[in-house]
């Protein structure tokens, strides 16, 4: 985990293995800020929405029990959008290095798209 100090605050952005340990623990709440379009063709399954476009840093849940770990495509949305949540009064805010295509690349299990018949399926 890579840190970085924002005023009074620390920005954290985490790799695909640290986020995974600690989702897969429950102990971060990990939500996607790309489109609802590229949601809905591929994500992390568990994660929440909350689009770049849409983002309000004053309607995210508190972290009294779990840490608020953001994502994107590619991690530079996730890092703007962890960016405003300091500057909105988040003490410690984290972002997922290399985002959603470093979880894939990272062979990371996530739901995608069957292409043949538009469901949804689990890819490992």
């Amino acid at each position: 985990m890579k840190t970085e100090q924002v005023g009074d605050s620390i920005l954290e952005t985490w790799t695909v293995d640290e986020v995974q340990e600690a989702f897969d623990k429950n102990e971060i709440v990990l939500i996607d800020v790309r489109t609802p379009q590229e949601y809905m063709f591929e994500h992390i399954e568990g994660a929440l929405l909350m689009p770049l476009a849409f983002f309000k840093a004053a309607k995210l849940p508190g972290q009294t029990e779990k840490r608020i770990v953001f994502h994107c495509g590619s991690g530079v949305r996730s890092e703007k959008v962890a960016r405003a949540s300091i500057e909105a009064g988040f003490a410690k805010i984290a972002h997922m290095e290399g985002g959603f295509g470093a979880w894939k690349g990272a062979k990371k299990p996530y739901i995608g798209t069957n292409m043949a018949t538009g469901a949804p399926h689990q890819v490992s």
